[in-house]
């Protein structure tokens, strides 16, 4: 661990004692009893040639010739670290799902199941063109807001009492997070069954001419599964995952109404260094006779859109942000004034879905110019994890004799230009809000002071020196100056897809060359931005080998300093806060 802090002598680096709770104990090789997860792969798809896959819906004993075996201890671990999560059958299933990550990084072009051609193979072995021409979807595409977006129209249409199937992306905590029946996450039986279904028919008909389709590719043929068999789905809330043109969803030739939320640069490694670039590949949703919507785009965006739109014989309505007094006084499910953005274009596309499935008997129009009740509904119960989400420390404040939580979590997954700024003027804001008015738990401690706190982490493709330079001048634009900052690697990358496994105990394992680069990064900032309206981040920065040890210190810190309460910003990743989530939550 490295810690530094500017011209101020170094703060005494945190002790190495935070050790994970739970580790993965590894399977001696002489073992007779460990069955490696290559052997269970290849033992599951000779089974599966001499009996047909079951329903999904069949119940558990429809799997009558699936091996009695002892767990290898490694696996057995993990499954009993992530007992919140589910049983070792799930903990299985989610080894299977991580032998689909083939590149170590997304613009890696060597795994052949991300080859778009092949996606027409996968849904004629898994018999799904037809249910997939039968969804009623909502398709919303962009660069920031269209998981939020998607949300919003799912819960109002919901709210409106139709059966809603919602896919997203990424999950923070537990895969399971990425497909909504009814707003709830799928339950781990269903989600199971649906895995092997779709798992077996493919280990059976794929091989070197037809390789199994990587993770994402999976998961959204998964999700057309469980959408199109779940036979009470009315509406199905489809999420890109990355792109547009190319994207797994858009295997969906006809949906109901098209979105485009927010364009700005991310992705470029994949998608182009220019806006026009990004925006085409984003218009590749758009369907020649389906209505689309998006947001007010920089220009070159828009006249992007506006050509695909025409190419195609339809118009595209630009949709203004959603006028908070529409609401009636209820806020959004969703923080943040940005969200009114997002907000608007889902009133659009649930309102267009209504129309065109013939719906609008179900909503009552008022005359006061206000939503109908169910929008307003929809839109104040709307609920997505990572995205301007304030956690109190329960751990820290269950041994605080105060009734406010003197550790209190900010998460943001902004990991973009656009939504770094956003980001940060959510957090000035809503620590200003809190200071001023606090409260139990959700606020620091009334009548003390405050120490902002910076925990972050990005991917290797990202730029941290468009990044960090918009986080910190924004803030420093609303008179908020960081007292400390704190660089981990992600826990996730020990992670399998939802298990509460923990990272390997060799020291020697761990690389922080990058995280050590984001510090360089930061401490150059501050050296060259002193005095920037008049305030500055002053404080050491930090660099953890984990980050159990950092949420460890940062629990030490505030226990220690009864006198000032901690405000955490979390950003930079989504997997960076789903790994938080999943530390302070259990």
């Amino acid at each position: 661990m490295r810690a530094s802090g500017g011209a101020s002598p170094r703060p005494a680096p945190p002790k190495r004692s935070a050790t994970p709770t739970t580790t993965k104990l590894p399977v001696p090789a002489s073992s007779s009893l460990a069955m490696p997860a290559p052997r269970l792969a290849h033992l599951r798809r000779l089974l599966s040639l001499h009996s047909p896959p079951p329903h999904p819906l069949a119940p558990s004993p429809a799997r009558p010739l699936r091996p009695s075996f002892i767990l290898p201890r490694a696996m057995a671990g993990a499954a009993q670290a992530g007992a919140a999560t589910g049983s070792a059958e799930y903990e299985e299933v989610l080894g299977c799902l991580a032998s689909l990550i083939k590149q170590k990084v997304r613009a890696d072009t060597g795994n052949r199941g991300n080859q778009w051609e092949l996606m027409a193979k996968y849904l004629q072995i898994l018999e799904l063109e037809e249910p997939i021409a039968r969804l009623k979807v909502v398709h919303v595409a962009g660069t920031k807001g269209k998981g939020s977006t998607c949300t919003f129209a799912e819960s109002i249409l919901r709210s409106c009492g139709f059966r809603t199937g919602l896919f997203t992306s990424p999950h923070l905590i537990d895969v399971r997070e990425r497909f909504r029946l009814d707003g709830l996450d799928i339950s781990e039986e269903k989600f199971i069954r649906y895995f092997w279904w779709c798992w077996n028919k493919l280990k059976v008909k794929t091989g070197d001419d037809i390789p199994m389709p990587a993770y994402f590719r999976f998961l959204a043929l998964l999700a057309f599964k469980i959408f199109s068999d779940e036979q009470q789905v009315d509406v199905a809330v489809l999420e890109v995952g990355l792109g547009g043109k190319y994207d797994a969803t858009n295997v969906v030739k006809a949906p109901v109404v098209c979105g485009i939320s927010s364009l700005g640069y991310d992705h470029m490694e994949i998608l182009g260094n220019s806006l026009v670039e990004i925006a085409g590949e984003k218009a590749g949703i758009l369907k020649k006779g389906v209505p689309a919507y998006t947001v007010p785009q920089p220009e070159v965006a828009m006249s992007v859109l506006k050509q695909r739109a025409s190419e195609l014989g339809v118009s595209i309505r630009i949709v203004p942000p959603l006028d908070p007094r529409q609401l009636e006084d209820q806020p959004l499910g969703l923080h943040g004034e940005h969200q009114y953005m997002n907000a608007g274009l889902a009133v659009a596309l649930a309102n267009t879905w209504l129309e065109r499935q013939g719906h609008l008997d179900r909503i009552h129009v008022k005359d006061h110019g206000t939503l109908p009740d169910q929008f307003i509904k929809g839109l104040s119960i709307a609920c997505l994890q990572g995205r301007a989400q304030i956690v109190p420390d329960l751990q820290v404040s269950s041994e605080c004799k105060d009734t406010s939580c003197p550790l209190v979590f900010y998460l943001d997954g902004a990991h973009s230009p656009e939504s770094m700024e956003i980001c940060a003027k959510w957090f000035s804001h809503v620590t200003k809000k809190d200071a001023a008015q606090p409260g139990p738990l959700e606020q620091p401690r009334s009548g003390i002071n405050s120490k902002k706190i910076l925990l972050f982490n990005c991917m290797s493709v990202r730029d941290p020196q468009i990044l960090l330079p918009r986080l910190l001048d924004t803030c420093a634009q609303k008179g908020l100056c960081f007292d400390q900052a704190l660089f981990v690697p992600n826990q996730s990358q020990y992670n399998k897809l939802g298990s509460h496994a923990s990272p390997p105990p060799g020291r020697e394992q761990i690389d922080l060359s990058w995280q050590l680069s984001l510090q360089t990064v930061w401490e150059d900032l501050l050296r060259g931005k002193k005095g920037l309206n008049g305030t500055s981040s002053s404080g050491a920065s930090l660099v953890f080998e984990s980050l159990p040890s950092a949420i460890k210190w940062l629990r030490e810190t505030s226990q220690q300093n009864q006198s000032t309460s901690c405000q955490v910003l979390v950003t930079g990743s989504l997997h960076l806060v789903g790994d938080v989530l999943r530390l302070i939550k259990t």
